[in-house]
């Protein structure tokens, strides 16, 4: 089965990602009240507020669900100055040339860059587990073990590393999130989660300990995660992953294909 990226499918990929970061931020003003976490819908971009330095700090949707004009960017750029954040946007290259356009005038810079996959889920192959490891959902009583393990496996990234436990406890109760942990001889050694949204299957959360790297245990956490997502009735499942990195090359080998790079644009505060 073959998938067309045009803008409708487009659309249905970001929204499913800015859902997930919504539900994130709603947890966080439970979880965090001190941060003062707020997300908004801008016609149809959906701007997140989760403090000044967090990776959650950003917009989706930008040029995807209507015009980006002058005004639409500087409302969110308002959004965000008034609580003392940089406006960063993600941004697909569906969103247009005028959007980007738009976004460099403005005295944006790219900061990063990133690679959206894609893999329909109608003809999914079963995978054998590699020897001596398990995989499995997570309970309610999972939740410290997996928050531990999540923060060990990601805890060598310098970006995220000084938040990552408030970053996964927060995900741990993400109500469109499930989660699922990878064990050797009983030991957890890998996690991923599992976003469900207008039939898109989002796989994200993937980090496995330094200890149990090579071992064949993302592989296995993708596979779980298909399934599973297959079991649920999406079509569709999409991972983000660094270009040309392990996570890609791994998604790859599963039956994902490339469906476009996204760029994510900084403009830092101040602005006017």
């Amino acid at each position: 089965m073959s998938v067309f990226i045009d803008h409708e499918l487009a659309r249905r990929l970001e929204r499913a990602e800015g859902a997930a970061g919504a539900a994130f931020i709603e947890v966080r003003q439970r979880l965090a009240p001190d941060v003062r976490a707020e997300w908004r819908d801008f016609d149809g971009t959906y701007a997140m507020f989760d403090g000044p330095e967090s990776p959650m700090t950003q917009t989706f949707g930008l040029g995807m669900f209507g015009a980006a004009d002058a005004d639409h960017v500087a409302a969110i750029e308002r959004f965000f100055l008034e609580r003392g954040a940089d406006a960063q946007h993600e941004v697909s290259p569906l969103a247009g040339v005028d959007t980007l356009a738009l976004l460099a005038e403005r005295g944006y810079r790219p900061i990063e860059i990133s690679t959206v996959l894609v893999q329909p889920l109608a003809e999914l192959a079963e995978a054998s587990p590699p020897a001596s490891l398990e995989v499995r959902e997570c309970t309610a009583d999972d939740r410290e073990r997996w928050i531990a393990t999540s923060v060990v496996g990601w805890s060598e990234n310098p970006e995220v590393s000084h938040m990552i436990d408030e970053i996964a406890r927060a995900a741990s109760h993400n109500r469109l999130m499930r989660h699922f942990l990878v064990e050797r001889h009983g030991e957890a050694i890998a996690t991923g989660s599992l976003v469900i949204h207008d039939r898109i299957a989002l796989l994200a959360g993937a980090s496995t300990i330094p200890a149990g790297r090579g071992l064949g245990a993302q592989s296995l956490l993708l596979a779980a995660r298909l399934a599973d997502a297959r079991r649920r009735g999406c079509d569709l499942a999409m991972m983000v992953a660094q270009p040309a990195s392990t996570s890609q090359r791994n998604a790859e080998r599963r039956g994902f294909r490339v469906a476009y790079t996204r760029t994510k644009w900084r403009r830092p505060r101040p602005f006017s």
